[in-house]
């Protein structure tokens, strides 16, 4: 059996839902529903689930979840330091829920959310690249499993020669491993 590469995978940068770093969270909303509608369901059977973004030169900078977006709902979280670590590091949910109150976080996220998506700027909310979050496009399928993996990544930005050609999602992984199982002769 000959193992994909990561190339082999990719959903290509250009069929992806890219923004400006200038862009509006509204813009980004935009840009994933015209990527979504653009889909080959032959290709890709299930929706992106992030955005990424462009600097001036059109070179990926960072990228917006699906999380990102619900996280701006309430810019008061960015108050408190490392909200995401607490929450991960085995704290209780009561103890967690106690600084939501303290801080009156999250108590009216959805109100005046029009204007918050047309007034937040997609760079004061995206994330930015880490190292780990690259892979070359002559990768094989077991590399990028094993990045995924340790890093805990949805998907890995594909690079040819540097540059960012595509982005390999977990879910093309999975629905690769996944076919790769049910054509075993048990």
């Amino acid at each position: 059996m000959k193992i994909k590469t990561a190339r082999e995978l990719m959903v290509p940068l250009e069929k992806y839902a890219t923004v400006s770093e200038d862009a509006t969270l509204k813009d980004a909303v935009d840009a994933l529903e015209k990527a979504q509608a653009e889909l080959d369901h032959k290709r890709c059977q299930y929706l992106h689930r992030a955005v990424l973004v462009l600097n001036k030169n059109k070179e990926v900078v960072g990228k917006i979840s699906q999380m990102d977006v619900l996280r701006s709902l309430e810019p008061k979280s960015k108050d408190i330091e490392n909200t995401r670590k607490v929450s991960l590091n085995g704290f209780s949910a009561q103890f967690v829920k106690s600084m939501m109150d303290s801080h009156s976080l999250w108590v009216h996220p959805l109100r005046d959310i029009c204007a918050k998506a047309a007034k937040t700027k997609v760079k004061d909310l995206m994330a930015t690249l880490t190292e780990g979050e690259f892979i070359d496009e002559k990768a094989s399928l077991e590399e990028a499993i094993h990045i995924m993996i340790m890093w805990h990544h949805h998907s890995l930005l594909v690079t040819k020669e540097g540059n960012i050609v595509g982005i390999l999602r977990l879910t093309d992984v999975f629905i690769y491993i996944n076919d790769l199982i049910k054509s075993c002769e048990i």
